[in-house]
Order: C-alpha cells, then sequence, then structure tokens
C-alpha cells in the first residue's frame, strides 16, 4: 500500500547534457495525480480501519504502483532522450533521501512503541519484520508466512505495511537499469523509443499473464510478491512512453477521467477478501488510474479539477507517504496501548493524530531530509548514510529481539514452576474441592514459543517412505520402546487437531504407544467437498485438501492403528457439495464415510469436539490486555460453544467404535466460557489453544479413553 513515493512529476529529473548533472527547475505537481494518491491512501488507512465496510480499500496499493511506473518513467525517458543515457548513482542516491528518512525514523519509533506497549511475544517476529523492511524485501519475507499455515493467525506487526514499499523499492532498483538496456538496445537499430515501448509492453503482459496464473494457484503469496505486481508498474510507464502522442479533446479527457474515477469507486466497493488479488480482478484499478492520468495529460486544468485541486485533497496527496507509513503501526500499537478493542471512536482517533503526525514528518523529514548534509552530497556518500541507517536498525531491532527472549525465557521458568496441581489450568473448573480462585488472573498472560501449540517433540521424526498426494509430512513418534505389541495411535485433521497434539505426546510418553500424526491446516480430512476456510474461498486449496483427505484415510487404513484421534475446526470450515444439503448433514455422511473405514479395519475412533470458540467471540488480545481482570473475556457458553458439527456426526453414527471426547466442562460452566482458567490462559491465538493448557488436559482425555 503504498506510497505515496512521490517520484514526482514535480518531476522531470533529466540532464540537459552528457556532463549537466544538476537538478533543473521542477514542473507543477498535476492535481489530479495528487488526488489520486489522496484517494488511493485513503482507501488502504479506511480498509485497514473498516475492513469490513472499506472491502476493497486494498486497491489503494495499486494505484500508487501505476502512479509510481508513469511518474518514474516519465523523469528516466527524458532523460535517456536528452543525454543517450542514465545517471543511475545519483538516481538511487535521490530516491534514498527522498524516501528512506522518513521510513526509517518511523521504524525506529514504532519499534520503541512495540517495547513500551506490546507484549514480548511479538517482539521477536517484529524485529524479524523490521529488519527485513529495512532492506526492503519484507513482501518476500510475507509471501514465504503466508503460506505457513501456522504463522496465519499471527498478529500483524508494525511494519506489515512495508511489503508494498518492498516492491516499490526493488522496481526503482531494477527499472532504470531495464530502461537503459532497451534504449541502448533501440540505438543499434535507430529506434530507441519504439524498443522502450515494446519492451515495456512485453514486459507488462508477461507480468500480467503471471499474475493471472500464481493468484489463481496460490492466492496468498500472490499478492505480495514482486513479479506478479510488475506489470502494474508497467502501465503507468507505457502511459509515460506514450505521453507525446496523446492528445485528448476536452470532451474525451472528461469521459475518460470519469471512467476511471468510477472504476476505482467499483472496485473500492465491489472488492473484497473473496476476490481472487491481484490477477485479473486488478486490471480494473489499474486502467482506472491509467484513465485518470491520461485524461490530464496535456491539460492547464485536468477534469474535475475544482474537485480534485481543493486544498484538503491536495494536502492529503502531498502527505500521503508519510500518512501510509505512520496509519499502521498506530493501529497495531493503540489497542494495547488503550487497553481494548478499537471502536469507531478510537479509530477517529488514530485518523486525527495521523494527519498532523505525517504533516510533521513531511515537512521536517521527507522535504528537510533531500538537503541534509549528513545524507552526502555525492551518491557515495548518500549509499554511507543508507548503511549507517540500517545497522542503526539493526541493533534497534536486535535488541528488541533480545528483550523477547530473555521476558519469553523468564515466562517460561514461571509456567513450569506452576506446572500442575488440583487447581491449575482445566481442573479448576471440575475439581472435586472447590479452588479458591479458579477464574483468577494468570500467571503468564503473553503467549510466546513455550505455548506454541503446534510444537512437536525430538522423539518425533518425518516418516521418509511417506509422502502422498496432498500431505505435506507423516510424523512418528516412537515410545513403544521395541515393543511388537505396544498399543498404535495414530492423530489427524487440521491445525484443530494439532492443538491436541500435545496431550497425546504426553500419554504416549506414558502409556508407551506409538503416534503418528499427519496433519492439513484449514483441511477437513474427511469425504467432502470444502468451500471455503474462515469465509475465504480457495479452489485450488479446496482440491488439495481433498486429495489429501483420501492419501491420509488410505493410510490410517492400512496400518489399521488401535486408536485414531480426530478433530478439525467444523464450524469455520464450510462444505458445498452442490446437493443443497445442510451443513450438518455433508459433516455427518463425509466424516462417517472415513470413520466407518477405519472402525471396520478395527480401530476405535475417538473424537474430540472443538473448544469454545476465541477470536471470533471475543478480542483474541483480551487476555493479554487484561492481565488483571481476565472476567472481562468471559462469554456467554451459547454464545462461545454454538452446535459444533463433530458432535451431530458423531451421534449420527451410533457406531460404539466411533466416540465422542467433550471436554466443553473444562472451559466453561453452566453460563459462561472463559479466558483464563485455573491462573493459566486458555488461547495461544484467535483460534487454537494455549499449549500450557491444552497439555493440562491429558489426564481428561486419557479417562474417556
Amino acid at each position: 500500500m503504498t506510497e505515496t513515493k512521490e517520484l514526482d512529476l514535480k518531476s522531470g529529473e533529466h540532464r540537459a547534457g552528457p556532463t549537466m548533472l544538476r537538478r533543473p527547475r521542477r514542473k507543477p505537481l498535476r492535481k489530479d495525480i495528487q488526488a489520486l494518491r489522496a484517494v488511493a491512501v485513503g482507501l488502504v488507512v479506511l480498509n485497514h480501519l473498516w475492513p469490513n465496510r472499506a472491502t476493497g480499500g486494498y486497491v489503494g496499493v495499486d494505484i500508487f504502483f501505476v502512479i509510481s511506473g508513469f511518474l518514474i518513467t516519465s523523469h528516466l525517458a527524458k532523460e535517456l532522450t536528452s543525454t543517450s543515457g542514465l545517471a543511475i548513482a545519483r538516481f538511487y542516491a535521490r530516491r534514498i533521501k527522498r524516501l528512506l528518512p522518513a521510513a526509517f525514523l518511523v521504524l525506529i519509533l514504532g519499534s520503541v512503541a512495540v517495547a513500551v506497549w506490546v507484549p514480548y511475544s511479538e517482539w521477536t517476529r517484529t524485529a524479524r519484520e523490521v529488519m527485513m523492511s529495512a532492506l526492503y524485501v519484507g513482501n518476500w519475507s510475507l509471501a514465504a508466512q503466508s503460506v505457513d499455515y501456522s504463522a496465519l493467525t499471527n498478529n500483524a506487526t508494525i511494519a506489515q505495511h512495508y511489503w508494498s514499499l518492498s516492491v516499490e523499492e526493488q522496481f526503482y532498483l531494477l527499472w532504470p537499469l531495464v530502461l537503459l538496456g532497451l534504449y541502448k538496445l533501440g540505438q543499434r537499430w535507430s529506434s530507441p523509443r519504439t524498443v522502450l515501448l515494446a519492451g515495456v509492453a512485453l514486459a507488462a503482459l508477461a507480468s500480467l499473464a503471471y499474475s493471472v496464473y500464481f493468484t489463481a494457484v496460490a492466492t496468498n503469496p500472490a499478492y505480495f510478491v514482486t513479479p506478479v505486481r510488475v506489470w502494474e508498474f508497467a502501465a503507468g510507464a507505457i502511459v509515460a512512453l506514450l505521453a507525446a502522442k496523446i492528445s485528448l479533446s476536452r470532451f474525451w479527457a472528461m469521459v475518460a477521467a470519469a471512467a476511471g474515477w468510477l472504476a476505482v469507486a467499483v472496485t473500492a466497493i465491489s472488492f473484497n477478501q473473496d476476490t481472487q488479488f491481484p490477477g485479473w480482478a486488478a486490471l480494473l484499478p489499474v486502467l482506472g488510474t491509467v484513465a485518470v492520468i491520461v485524461a490530464g495529460i496535456g491539460m492547464a486544468n485536468a477534469p474535475f479539477s475544482r474537485v480534485l485541486a481543493v486544498r484538503p485533497v491536495q494536502l492529503m496527496g502531498n502527505i500521503s507517504y508519510s500518512i501510509y507509513l505512520w496509519h499502521w503501526p498506530m493501529i497495531v500499537v493503540a489497542p494495547y496501548l488503550l487497553g481494548s478493542e478499537l471502536n469507531s471512536w478510537h479509530k477517529l482517533g488514530i485518523i486525527l493524530v495521523c494527519i498532523p503526525l505525517a504533516w510533521l514528518t513531511k515537512v521536517l523529514v521527507e522535504d528537510q531530509g533531500k538537503s541534509w548534509k549528513m545524507l552526502g552530497k555525492v551518491p557515495r556518500s548518500t549509499f554511507g548514510a543508507m548503511i549507517v541507517g540500517m545497522m542503526v536498525l539493526a541493533l534497534v531491532s536486535g535488541g528488541l529481539a533480545w528483550g523477547g527472549h530473555m521476558q519469553e525465557a523468564q515466562a517460561e521458568a514461571v509456567q513450569s514452576a506452576e506446572y500442575g496441581g488440583p487447581c491449575h489450568g482445566p481442573a479448576a473448573l471440575t475439581a472435586k474441592k472447590a479452588c479458591p480462585d479458579p477464574l483468577g488472573p494468570a500467571a503468564v498472560t503473553v503467549m510466546a514459543d513455550a505455548n506454541k501449540y503446534y510444537a512437536g517433540a525430538h522423539e518425533c521424526a518425518v516418516d521418509p517412505t511417506r509422502n502422498p498426494p496432498g500431505v505435506g509430512a507423516v510424523a512418528v513418534c516412537d515410545y513403544s520402546d521395541g515393543d511388537a505389541d505396544a498399543t498404535t495411535v495414530w492423530l489427524t485433521g487440521d491445525s484443530h487437531a494439532e492443538q491436541w497434539k500435545l496431550p497425546l505426546l504426553d500419554l504416549a510418553r506414558k502409556n508407551h504407544w506409538k503416534l503418528t500424526y499427519s496433519l492439513v491446516g484449514g483441511c477437513p480430512i474427511g469425504d467432502v467437498t470444502l468451500d471455503s476456510f474462515e469465509g475465504k474461498k480457495n479452489p485450488s486449496a479446496s482440491a488439495a485438501c481433498r486429495t489429501a483427505g483420501q492419501s491420509i484415510a488410505a493410510m490410517i487404513e492400512h496400518d489399521r492403528p488401535d486408536k485414531v484421534f480426530y478433530s478439525t475446526f467444523a464450524r469455520q470450515e464450510l462444505l458445498e457439495d452442490g446437493s443443497g444439503r445442510s451443513q450438518q448433514v455433508q459433516y455427518s455422511e463425509g466424516l462417517a464415510a472415513f470413520w466407518q473405514r477405519w472402525a471396520d479395519a478395527g480401530s476405535t475412533v475417538y473424537v474430540l469436539a472443538d473448544p469454545p470458540l476465541n477470536g471470533l467471540v471475543r478480542d483474541s488480545k483480551c487476555v493479554a490486555m487484561n492481565p488483571n481482570e481476565p472476567l472481562k473475556c468471559a462469554v456467554d457458553r451459547s454464545t462461545a460453544q454454538p452446535v459444533d458439527p463433530l458432535l451431530g456426526a458423531v451421534a449420527a453414527m451410533a457406531n460404539p467404535h466411533v466416540r465422542l471426547i467433550d471436554l466443553t466442562d473444562h472451559f466453561c460452566d453452566t453460563l459462561r466460557c472463559y479466558g483464563v482458567v485455573g491462573n493459566v490462559a486458555v488461547y495461544y491465538d484467535a483460534n487454537h489453544l494455549n499449549g500450557v493448557f491444552s497439555k493440562l488436559m491429558a489426564p481428561f482425555i486419557e479417562r474417556k479413553l
């Protein structure tokens, strides 16, 4: 979402001759482009503050990309045609002076804010993303995380929005070299402008084709990776290269501008999280932006200038880069500072604070930074200053990570010292003797590495002989001590099955089981057709889920284990087989098909009912924000524990070899469900159990066997 990076048409940084390197007098800013910036940053901010209302606001990023492609190419093309070359070092130096001072300032101050107000469990990940952002490779880091299921429920860091700045910086790094190469190639054929235009057009088409393909097969990482976005910059670049030949009448300029603004408005209103984006869908905001830019070429007053040129709009466009930098860290930190989830008044307050802060940053840092002596007068000095800035950020992020590790070690020691006991954790609500404070504050409210529900054990190893289609890994945890008659156990399902792995590992150690598990995040393992997960559709993931389910079912049937443990997040994994039947019927029949196969093979199937909801019924950070008042996080039992399709599926089978394990009474009393029980936080994230709480469930699971 990026940037306003005003590589402005303030613009035309070109040399008058081969040896003249001074910057020419700047042309006035195009008010329509400033208005586009204002709209783009406004859409992004509204989308971040009210994602369920400004559902398509994320297209503001695409608007910025097109603007950057147009302006940068305009500058570089002028320099190429006037000098037959590019002062690339000076170009990079100007970008550094223009963009990095404000960007680094926000990262440093944001890191300090995290250390003061945000729980230490977020410090290490924040430090990593701050450093990735400082190196301008943050988009690739987020792309990698987007395909890591266990990372999907992570809270956003203060640097997450820098992904788009990373994309832009990568564009700035490579684009001058691309244009220079095309221009030199064109000189050999005496048609440099033709080769420039043809080369950029081919790059645009190739990138668009890749965007369509990659978005279809890998929607999550496709949003972040640079090759998928190149065509958006190239669209603006093509307009810049054709600008001299564009001459619209006033009427057609008005038509083009109206169509462009309408396209932007339609995308902002109609696009949402289910839109496969970027892909084909990005054509609408990109072409809309192109239309607005084309409409203003050669015009003294761009279409609709009476509206676009008003001072508030121009001010927003002028400070849009700083608004973009500041708004997201404020959104991330504010809930911890306020101790509550953000409401509409809080969000309005963020806007009211962000705008003057952005103006000050623009005036004192963005504008003044270009002439700071510390940034040097020659490119070499500027590059040196950039390296120093990166070193400072490395120290800041390193200190933040170190502090996080120290705090986590202390918390782990506290948890270890208090582990167990008749009133500790889930035992508190069902203890035979009343516990003194079963719903009091947790000893540790911050979830860190020691609390990971998906932690493994060193005894578990991936079975290299098994790599069936659709299955990421099959792990074996052998505690049998070589006993051929030892009990064999399987665990399968999605991450809501994985959150029971730790207590099952404890039971395996105690009872000398041989435990095998294979888990697929966001995937109900059954003869079912997944339609969406947590409201998001992904046809390729749904197909892979079905393949994985068939593979795992066959492996379990082949192994004939004594026990099979199964669970899945059926409340949020919606099915659609085209029959029009209810979710309950589809689950009952689809799961029974696998459970019956396993039971017929001689296994007893234990279905672990899903725990009460967390992030869907309360702020997932509620316990961390209210460490001394955990009862603020209590939710009515009927709300927190709605009907779970797993219960109906087990009941419909009426098979003595398929048994339900329902542990709800360890999370809830008759009236409410809690975020802290027995001085232990119940949840690790928005919808998974705290690993410590889960391990404490081992004896209660064992009693059900």
